[in-house]
């Protein structure tokens, strides 16, 4: 079996624990979920059933990195608070994505052609709802 990378870093406040990719999703389960959430890992069994958006929204992100569906949705000051408390450590450091992998847009069209579609698409639009509208009422006259 593989080596665990548990390694605890002492300083003079606390410690930490680290987990890695590896162990952290070996905790899935509804009896057992754990979430990587700013690479804190944090163990959110026993808040299952209290979580208001429901047990189905946490267990599909159980194991694995909930950092963006978490700030997708807004979370209050008190969610982040009451969060504290399910705290057990840190995604190992060698697990942790690096700042230059950030993801990089490359467009390829020019600025002109996109200033086509940004009114040529809409102005399409509206003409064909134009016309089904002017169908459907012509339809209904004549029913």
């Amino acid at each position: 079996m593989k080596e665990e990378k548990n390694t605890e870093v002492i300083n003079s406040e606390s410690t930490v624990k680290y987990y890695t990719l590896e162990e952290i999703k070996r905790h899935s389960s509804s009896k057992d979920v754990w979430l990587i959430i700013h690479e804190k890992v944090y163990d959110i069994t026993s808040f299952l059933e209290e979580h208001p958006g429901g047990e189905e929204v946490l267990m599909e992100q159980a194991a694995a990195d909930a950092t963006e569906n978490f700030e997708d949705v807004g979370h209050s000051t008190d969610a982040r608070e009451m969060l504290k408390q399910y705290f057990i450590g840190e995604l190992h450091p060698d697990d942790r994505k690096k700042d230059s992998s950030k993801d990089v847009l490359i467009t390829t069209s020019s600025s002109q052609s996109s200033m086509w579609t940004n009114w040529l698409i809409p102005a399409v639009a509206a003409v064909v709802m134009g016309l089904m509208y002017h169908y459907y009422t012509l339809d209904s006259k004549s029913s």
